[in-house]
């Protein structure tokens, strides 16, 4: 396969998941500009390649702009705020939506875009650890000729999943593999704080489950941090679990869907919020069971 041609990229939200998504972006031959508020990640943007600033001047010269913020209320700040990027991307250019910000939040910006400049729908799942290797899963949607024209890109963070071509379905897409994600890490917590309150070593039960029936993807990402404490290195926050399950649980009341596993989910990690661990890593929804 030929090198993959440089192109201007502008990258919103250089965070835990953003940066080394915006590296995979440098390594595949891309010209890559971040964007963050906080000088700190500004810093480890510029040590690991990536220039960065505050606000997206560079959005004017990108082909692409990747948006990566963690709430709706960030996207439309991003999209349409004094320093919003439709005021200034140009004629061809394509915005990216991979924040995890539910269906109508994407359609609200898709609408308001200038017919010059299209828009994608295509959260991402995979965490830091995927992030890190180019090994996410993209739940593309939106014009079949404006992904394919964008693939290269996409193609370099991870694997492309055809979510259709109406804005909106890769985030209903998301809403369905955060439902589990939500679930997947309180169960684990449940089980593990079970071990430790039946007196057992859970550093030993870890692993004895870990790979049997009752296994799964987050017992296995999360549960060493869990046993960690709230010390545990951070790559996605209770902050951000708080957000995503309200966001499932308010998309499955507004179509009539009962779930009560979400609902039972999302009061866990409202609880560890609560507590004041909304910063912490999302493992430490343990927390909850330990108090």
């Amino acid at each position: 396969m030929p090198p993959i041609p440089p192109r201007r990229i502008t990258f919103i939200g250089i965070g835990a998941i953003g940066l080394p998504m915006a590296e995979q972006l440098v390594r595949a031959g891309f010209e890559v500009t971040g964007v963050d508020p906080f000088t700190g990640q500004r810093e480890k943007a510029a040590a690991a390649g990536v220039p960065a600033a505050a606000t997206p001047e560079f959005a004017a010269e990108a082909d692409v702009v990747v948006c990566m913020v963690a709430t709706p209320e960030q996207l439309r700040a991003a999209a349409f705020g004094e320093e919003g990027v439709l005021r200034r991307m140009t004629a061809g250019s394509v915005l990216v939506i991979m924040s995890t910000v539910g269906p109508s939040a994407v359609r609200e910006v898709a609408e308001a875009a200038p017919p010059e400049v299209r828009v994608l729908d295509v959260p991402v799942t995979g965490g830091v650890a995927r992030a890190i290797t180019g090994q996410l899963s993209l739940f593309a949607s939106g014009d079949p000729a404006t992904i394919e024209g964008v693939r290269p890109t996409l193609e370099a963070l991870g694997t492309i999943i055809d979510c259709g071509p109406e804005i909106g379905q890769g985030q209903a897409y998301k809403a369905v593999n955060q439902l589990l994600c939500s679930v997947h890490i309180v169960a684990a917590a449940e089980a593990l704080a079970l071990a430790e309150k039946l007196g057992l070593d859970p550093e030993k039960v870890l692993p004895a489950v870990a790979g049997g029936a009752g296994g799964s993807w987050m017992l296995s990402d999360r549960g060493p941090r869990m046993l960690q404490g709230l010390d545990a290195e951070v790559t996605s926050t209770v902050g951000i679990f708080v957000k995503d399950s309200t966001m499932v649980k308010d998309i499955a009341d507004e179509i009539g869907f009962d779930a009560p596993m979400i609902t039972a989910a999302q009061a866990r990690y409202q609880a560890a919020k609560d507590a004041g661990w909304d910063r912490k890593d999302d493992s430490q929804v343990i927390q909850t069971y330990r108090r």
